[in-house]
């Protein structure tokens, strides 16, 4: 099992999901170390100095006016954290829960928060023996950070609550134990760090983000064997087209549905019929749509990196000119724009691909036997798979309403202002499980209109994809239980298996 460092400033996409995945262990580098100590010096000076400071010597939100004594510091941390976890809902899925811990950690590695190593290693140390903290997954309102969730995790480590390990749960303070860890004893200071942050948002969005980056990519594979069944024509990706429209996306969608479909014999097939000059915008536009989901990905991913290597909390110090500067590095305006934005690119991934299955089934336009099956009236065919995609595209448009134009006051009007991240957050997680759902859709429904052009062969790119769910998922002659055939398909868009296997044989898509 590979090691990761983390600093505060290098972690990268890749790392989230291999230790998302358990496929590596966590520790703090030494680089970071000097920096955490510095922090740390200084709010123990401060504290022997009676300095009033937010949050360390005061209390909280509204309460930041009464100032709590130096025998109480203990007992304030102790007391932030149990107040503030009451969350409510299902739990946090449990990889991206790992994800968080990552997050928090790597945050407070920068050596901006002033908590001691000891308590961020006690978080790795759970990390590493998978000891994840069972968290409610609503609560949030995205300002001061995931306050509700951090809570909860902090809860964990100081013995209370329930966590995930090995193949069920059980109390923190068992868990702890049998690993040989102590539950910690908050310090001035340690509660507020641990709990002031973007990390439950950025941690639902980091999976999001690494999915989606995935998805466009089998997006291309299912829309070219959707093209290619509906002998659909490939001059809408000429590259003389995209070049005086030069989005990125764009240029790339098209160059990659050109790979996909080279040297097939269902293309060549009717390359001269002139009686189809432009097919329907779904086929078509594929390019401009696609292409423009995966700008705005590529644009969340740039946001989502700088988030996942920066200080959260507040307040922050900063050892090397002795400064304690309270602001709101907490907010997550930043974050719940971006998650906003991913999942309207990736409900409109579904939205185009559900118009392509609609095209596929339907008789009248394809020239294909309607519902794709040789006996229909004894048979449905693939009737109901359609409305299965219609209804998981319906329920996205009602997802992608974005949560961050939303704001509630909290704290007695302090906290005037909210981003609402954590559910735009959770929103985008939605949409894109959805979407895998749909993709599923348009793979299993394209294979079986492919097979109506047997015996000419398909493209280099889309035979290979064909192939590997058609090893999965048969032909359908006549009708079957096709729960069985979705929940396949879904497995193969999960695993990426279809991705990886079209990349082995043409190369890398772009």
């Amino acid at each position: 099992m590979t090691t990761i460092h983390i600093d505060g400033n290098n972690l990268t996409l890749e790392d989230v999901v291999a230790v998302a995945q358990g496929e590596c262990t966590v520790h703090l580098s030494g680089t970071a170390l000097p920096r955490m100590r510095d922090s740390r010096a200084l709010v123990d000076e401060w504290v022997e100095d009676g300095k009033v400071m937010y949050g360390i010597t005061t209390g909280f939100g509204e309460f930041s006016n009464v100032h709590i004594g130096r025998d109480q510091l203990e007992q304030l941390q102790y007391n932030l954290i149990v107040s503030h976890a009451i969350g409510c809902g299902e739990p946090i899925p449990r990889h991206i829960t790992r994800i968080l811990m990552l997050l928090r950690a790597n945050a407070l590695a920068k050596g901006y928060s002033g908590i001691r190593i000891e308590t961020v290693e006690l978080l790795l140390a759970m990390l590493n023996e998978d000891i994840i903290p069972v968290i409610p997954s609503q609560g949030s309102v995205g300002s001061s950070g995931d306050l509700v969730q951090l809570a909860h995790l902090v809860c964990c480590m100081m013995g209370l609550e329930q966590v995930w390990n090995g193949d069920g749960t059980r109390p923190a303070s068992e868990a702890l134990a049998a690993s040989g860890l102590s539950p910690v004893r908050l310090a001035a200071k340690e509660g507020l760090a641990l709990i002031n942050g973007t990390q439950m948002m950025t941690a639902y969005l980091s999976w999001t983000t690494a999915r989606a980056l995935s998805l466009v990519r089998q997006f291309d594979i299912a829309g070219a064997m959707t093209l290619e069944s509906l002998l659909g024509t490939t001059n809408a990706c000429d590259p003389a087209l995209h070049a005086v429209r030069p989005h990125p996306g764009q240029q790339k969608v098209a160059r990659n549905i050109l790979r996909l479909l080279e040297n097939s014999e269902i293309r060549e097939s009717h390359r001269e019929n002139h009686d189809a000059v432009q097919d329907a915008y779904s086929l078509r536009c594929m390019p401009q749509v696609h292409g423009a989901s995966r700008d705005c990905i590529n644009y969340v991913e740039e946001v989502l990196l700088r988030e996942m290597n920066a200080a959260t909390d507040n307040p922050l110090i900063f050892a090397e000119t002795g400064r304690l500067i309270e602001g709101g590095n907490f907010h997550g305006q930043p974050v719940a724009l971006a998650a906003d934005f991913l999942g309207i690119a990736l409900a409109e991934l579904a939205n185009i691909s559900e118009r392509r299955v609609e095209r596929m089934v339907n008789g009248k336009l394809s020239g294909l036997p309607r519902f794709l099956t040789s006996q229909g009236g004894l048979n449905s065919g693939f009737m109901i798979a359609q409305y299965t995609a219609a209804s998981l595209v319906s329920e996205n448009k009602v997802l992608a309403h974005p949560a961050s134009v939303d704001s509630i006051p909290t704290s007695a009007n302090q906290e005037d202002h909210n981003s609402m991240g954590s559910i735009g957050a959770r929103k985008a997680w939605q949409i894109m499980k959805n979407a895998e759902h749909v993709l599923a859709v348009e793979f299993m429904t394209a294979a079986q209109a492919l097979d109506f052009h047997a015996p000419m062969t398909m493209g280099a790119g889309t035979r290979e994809a064909h192939r590997l769910l058609r090893a999965s998922v048969p032909h359908l002659d006549a009708d079957r239980l096709m729960f069985g055939d979705l929940g396949a398909s879904a497995e193969l868009v999960r695993k990426n298996s279809i991705l990886e296997q079209v990349e082995r044989t043409i190369g890398n898509l772009e």
